[in-house]
């Protein structure tokens, strides 16, 4: 079933929420993820760097990204791969300097280009300053991070147990003891990551001072990682509730084990968010320039990134990252009616109410999108994604389809390197693939990067770069805007592997994609009597096309073969 946003009902919302037609710069970007380790390494130590990422920033701008997000570059002992941090405000020496970081900022505004960082604020390095002083007791710091007294253990007497049953998201107890505090302390995630103390205002202000810091050095925003994490549930007595099995697995050292009621998504999470909102508005009433933004990383429910966003007093993250797309990607049998199905779900719930559009499509804890709905649908995945309404969120190198390693590391930092999703980029088809004039690197290269890169790509018309810059292009045009200012927006399955997107009103286009592995005659579900002596110009094809740019058809005579996605234009009427 086709779904079309009337005009009328735009409209109505639009006056009654005083928005303008004009939207600001980050509600219609592309946004792409850098992971400093694995862009571009300058020096040839095998891992990437901020010089490296300032020498290739031209290429975002070709390509036609708006904005850049680095994953962190922070201080840290690397415990876990840069969240684990130790000085907030300050660069790790793996990646460079602060004036490495400044230059970096100075070529991407002489190139149009946002940058922005990560924050992460839920937790520490258990070697960052403020730990060792709140271990220590000392006066500011003894509450800074989330400390309790644990139980007694009455097999055990002067043993003390952790004070409730709660799973850090790897696996084991959230609690650790440590031992010149004679307390345990709480760490979602690993025991190298404390956990802050959200509910000491001196924390409150600690992490303003961060956010006031790499505003001042000129960052347009943040990524705010870890959401749902910043808050557990704290009885009266000062006690910690045990949460309630979840009937998944018998394994109770797997997080999976327990419901979290009582350590994600805590009412004063979203008011957290709303406190850094303000922060950020304010700053630019103060200062001038464009919205400094804030990305939220939340894997949640609609429900609650309606909350994120704001309840009409308070506004939150202006992008809730929508992780849709996440689940869907892992289904073994994606189709059209489900790719429906998960647009409608964002479409349906946050774009009726927020007038906000994101589409994330990958990233460092994820396996390749190749690799997740095969290597034929990769490039239909990014051309509806371009083509719907809002932001993409683009992992690097799912543009030139980059597949991930399968590689038993050793001697990698933690385990988390296994998700395979991380080895460097593909620049061209020379030693380490340009990435490193080192043969090692700090994860393997890719096999196929002699095919899979970006000088080869450059070179072919179908390639997977070249189709990515195509969509890009098309998503910044006015007919692909439309639906902000005059309701030029459709879209649903039209059989179990076609889907379609209308885009524009005044000028208009049809992106059609075949999920599915047999030739798909359609024409009988896209003409109509209106359309019937309209002609429609093939704009972009997939590699797997037997059309050409250029070529006209009549909707009454389209079909697709397999896998095969187009964009049609309409062109002439007579």
């Amino acid at each position: 079933m086709i779904k079309i946003l009337s005009v009328a009902f735009f409209f109505i919302i639009l006056s009654e929420s005083c928005l303008t037609l004009k939207s600001d710069w980050w509600e219609d970007a592309s946004l792409y993820q850098i992971y400093p380790r694995s862009w571009k390494d300058s020096d040839g130590n095998g891992i990437g760097d901020l010089k490296g990422i300032t020498e290739k920033l031209d290429y975002l701008r070709e390509i036609g990204m708006t904005a850049t997000w680095l994953s962190p570059i922070f201080e840290s002992p690397m415990a876990d791969n840069g969240y684990d941090i130790s000085n907030f405000t300050n660069i790790d020496p793996i990646f460079g300097t602060l004036e490495d970081f400044d230059a970096l900022l100075k070529k991407a505004k002489n190139l149009g280009l946002k940058v922005l960082v990560d924050f992460v604020p839920n937790h520490s390095s258990d070697e960052c300053e403020w730990f060792k002083k709140s271990i220590n007791r000392e006066d500011g710091y003894d509450d800074f991070y989330v400390w309790a007294d644990g139980k007694d253990d009455p097999q055990n007497p002067g043993k003390k147990l952790p004070p409730s049953n709660w799973i850090s998201i790897f696996g084991g107890s959230m609690w650790e003891w440590n031992e010149k505090r004679q307390q345990f302390y709480l760490h979602q995630f690993y025991k190298e990551q404390p956990d802050f103390n959200f509910r000491n205002p001196k924390v409150h202000t600690a992490m303003l001072e961060v956010l006031k810091f790499w505003l001042d050095r000129g960052v347009d925003g943040f990524r705010i990682d870890a959401v749902p994490h910043m808050y557990e549930k704290i009885l009266e007595d000062g006690t910690f509730p045990d949460e309630p099995l979840s009937g998944e697995t018998d394994d109770s050292n797997c997080q999976d084990f327990l419901k979290h009621i009582y350590t994600q998504e805590q009412y004063e999470t979203v008011e957290l968010l709303y406190e850094w909102r303000e922060f950020l508005d304010e700053y630019k009433r103060v200062h001038g320039g464009d919205t400094r933004v804030l990305l939220a990383e939340a894997y949640v429910s609609v429900e609650t990134i309606d909350q994120y966003y704001g309840n009409g007093t308070h506004f939150g993250a202006h992008l809730p990252f929508n992780f849709n797309f996440d689940a869907m990607l892992k289904l073994p049998h994606l189709n059209a009616r489900i790719f429906e199905e998960t647009v409608s779900l964002w479409m349906d719930s946050i774009w009726k109410k927020h007038k906000m559009g994101n589409w994330v499509v990958g990233n460092h804890d994820l396996l390749r999108v190749g690799d997740r709905v095969g290597e034929e649908r990769k490039d239909l995945i990014n051309i509806l994604v371009a083509a719907l309404p809002g932001v993409t969120i683009t992992y690097y190198g799912e543009e030139i389809g980059m597949t991930s390693i399968f590689y038993d590391c050793e001697d990698c930092l933690t385990g988390e390197e296994r998700n395979f999703g991380r080895s460097p980029f593909q620049w061209n088809d020379d030693i380490s693939a340009g990435f490193s004039s080192s043969p090692n690197t700090w994860l393997p290269v890719a096999e196929n990067y002699k095919k899979v890169n970006v000088k080869v790509q450059r070179g072919v018309a179908r390639s997977s770069l070249n189709i990515f810059k195509a969509s890009q292009k098309l998503k910044h045009t006015a007919a692909f805007k439309a639906f902000k200012d005059k309701g030029g927006f459709s879209y649903g399955a039209l059989n179990e592997n076609v889907f379609q997107i209308i885009r524009g009103s005044n000028e208009e286009y049809r992106i059609l994609a075949n999920f599915g592995n047999k030739l798909e005659t359609i024409g009988a579900l896209l003409s109509s009597h209106k359309d019937g002596r309209n002609y429609f110009e093939y704009i972009l094809v997939t590699c797997y096309s037997p059309h050409n740019i250029g070529d006209r058809v009549r909707l009454e005579s389209v079909f697709l073969v397999p896998f095969e996605t187009v964009i049609l234009k309409k062109i002439l009427k007579k």
